[in-house]
C-alpha cells in the first residue's frame, strides 16, 4: 500500500509551508502529496489559502519523484474545462505525475462568499456528471469533440498539444455515496478515492464498485482504490500527549480521560488512523489488507516536519 500526505489548504497554507511540505515529502519517500481546493473553511475564521492550481505548478517543477493533485477540486467553482487544460499541462510538466481529483463541491459558506451557486445535492450531482463528461471526452478523445449540456458546452473543442501520457492525467473521483458517486466512478474514473471509511465498510463499497464496473462492461482492475483518512500521530507518549490534549478540548466529553481511554473512543467514534508507531503501523496494516491501494493521511499541523520524519520511519517499516 502506497501512503501519502494529504493536507487542508484552506487551513493556513503559505509558500513557506507549502515549499517545506513539498520537500520534506518528497525527501522522505512518501509516494504522494495532495491538498484540499477550497477558499476557506466552513466555519470561521479564516486563514490563509493558497490557491490550488497555482500550488500544483510549483510541485511540478519543484519535485522529481512524488505524484500530486487535489483532493478534491470542486466543479461548482472550479470550471473543468479550464481544469483539464491545466491538469494536461501540470501532467506533462510534471512527466506524468498529476491526479486530476474532482468533486461536486459541498461547502456553502465558501460559495456564498464569493458569488458561486452551490445549489441542491440534486443539482450538484448533475453538475458533476456533465463535468465528467466534459473532461474525459477533452482529455480521451482524438481530435475536437463537441457536447451540450445544461451546465457546459463544447463545439468542435480540442487541447493542444495532446498530452504526453496517452488520456492525460488519471481522473480521481472522491466520495462513498453507492447511488450517485460509485455508478460515476465506474463511468469515468481511473482512480476512487475513499473518505474516512473504516477498513471493512471501504472492503464492502469496493466490492459493490467492481460489480458496477462490471456492469458497465470495465474491468474491477481498470480502477485503483484509494482512501483518504485523518491520522493523529505521535512518535512517542508526549507528542501523542499534545494531540490527545487537542481532541480533549475539541470534545468535553473527553475531558478527564486517561490517554489510552482517549485514543479508544476516538477510534471507536470516527475512522481515523491515531497513535503511536505500534498502534499506527497495525491500523495501516488492516487498510492493506481491505485492499487499499493507496492511503492519504490527512496531516493537520502543517509545522510538524519533525512529526513527518517520525511518521515516515513507521512507514518504512510496514
Amino acid at each position: 500500500m502506497d501512503i501519502s500526505i494529504m493536507i487542508e489548504g484552506q487551513d493556513g497554507l503559505t509558500w513557506a509551508r507549502w515549499q517545506r511540505l513539498a520537500a520534506a515529502v518528497e525527501q522522505l519517500g512518501f509516494a504522494g502529496l495532495f491538498r484540499s481546493d477550497h477558499f476557506t473553511n466552513s466555519e470561521p475564521p479564516n486563514k490563509d489559502s493558497l490557491e490550488m492550481v497555482v500550488s500544483l505548478a510549483y510541485l511540478a517543477n519543484s519535485t522529481q519523484r512524488i505524484h500530486f493533485g487535489p483532493c478534491v477540486a470542486p466543479v461548482s467553482f472550479r470550471d473543468p474545462i479550464m481544469f483539464a487544460r491545466q491538469a494536461l499541462a501540470l501532467d506533462d510538466l510534471s512527466h506524468g505525475r498529476m491526479i486530476l481529483g474532482v468533486g461536486a463541491g459541498w461547502q456553502e459558506r465558501e460559495h456564498s462568499m464569493f458569488g458561486y451557486a452551490l445549489g441542491d445535492v440534486p443539482t450538484r450531482m448533475a453538475r458533476f456528471e456533465e463535468a465528467l463528461e466534459t473532461i474525459t471526452r477533452l482529455l480521451r478523445g482524438t481530435g475536437p469533440v463537441s457536447f451540450s449540456g445544461r451546465f457546459f458546452h463544447l463545439h468542435e473543442a480540442e487541447l493542444l498539444p495532446c498530452p504526453q501520457r496517452n488520456g492525460g492525467p488519471p481522473i480521481m473521483i472522491g466520495g462513498n455515496g453507492p447511488k450517485r458517486t460509485l455508478p460515476l466512478v465506474a463511468r469515468y474514473a481511473d482512480i476512487w478515492n475513499a473518505v474516512f471509511v473504516r477498513p471493512e465498510e471501504f472492503q464492502a463499497s469496493s466490492a459493490a464498485l467492481d460489480e458496477l464496473l462490471r456492469a458497465v462492461g470495465r474491468p474491477p482492475e481498470a480502477v485503483r482504490r484509494t482512501l483518504m483518512t485523518g491520522i493523529f500521530f505521535g512518535n512517542d507518549q508526549a507528542a501523542l500527549n499534545v494531540w490527545l490534549d487537542r481532541l480533549r478540548a475539541r470534545d468535553t466529553t473527553l475531558a478527564g480521560l486517561p490517554n489510552d481511554e482517549v485514543v479508544a473512543r476516538v477510534r471507536a467514534a470516527r475512522p481515523v488512523i491515531i497513535g503511536r508507531p505500534d498502534q499506527v503501523r497495525e491500523q495501516l496494516a488492516t487498510y492493506a489488507a481491505a485492499g487499499v491501494h493507496e492511503i492519504m493521511l490527512q496531516w493537520l499541523d502543517m509545522d510538524d516536519i519533525d512529526g513527518l520524519h517520525a511518521l515516515a520511519e513507521v512507514v518504512h517499516s510496514l
